[in-house]
């Protein structure tokens, strides 16, 4: 039987995020390539609708900037922008990184002190290899923890006075 005490639950969230990325169910990426215009990132954004990044990739496959949907809205509310140009414009150059090696934690502390809500994953050679989310993550964690979740009340501040069938 499990130990469903909230102690023995948070001794075990610790051994969770020192697994390696490799667990983690990875997204296949948006990419686009160099000189794809601002308006043509986008269209791939919303297209797929699985995120608010495109990663900018070299024919080879290796990752040379990152275009996010914050990127462009925040030029467009400072001023004009030409969704003509091409996406260096407004790509983070050299975007930080993770390898399949790396742990959960290692991701969730860049997306902490990074503010990021995807992280690109490379192999050795800089190639693209995934994309982790915020949301990969809390999937991941939920589903280590079923019996805890499927039996939380309906409503958490919710508690039974008396136990069913009294």
């Amino acid at each position: 039987m499990t130990d469903l005490t909230e102690g023995a639950v948070a001794r075990r969230v610790p051994s969770l995020t020192d697994e390696r990325l490799r667990v983690l169910s990875r997204r296949q990426p948006v990419t686009v390539p160099p000189g794809t215009s601002l308006a043509d990132c986008l269209l791939a954004i919303q297209r797929t609708g699985t995120g608010d990044s495109v990663f900018v990739c070299e024919a080879s496959g290796r990752l040379v900037g990152v275009l996010t949907e914050r990127d462009v809205f925040g030029t467009i509310v400072a001023g004009e922008v030409d969704l003509t140009q091409p996406v260096e414009t407004l790509m983070t150059v050299e975007p930080k990184t993770l390898d399949l090696d790396q742990t959960i934690r290692d991701a969730i502390e860049l997306m902490q002190t990074g503010r990021y809500r995807n992280v690109p994953i490379v192999d050795a050679g800089g190639q693209l290899v995934g994309v982790v989310r915020q949301s990969d993550i809390i999937k991941y964690l939920a589903e280590s923890f079923p019996e805890e979740l499927l039996n939380l009340p309906p409503r958490p501040h919710q508690r039974m006075k008396e136990p069913e069938g009294a």
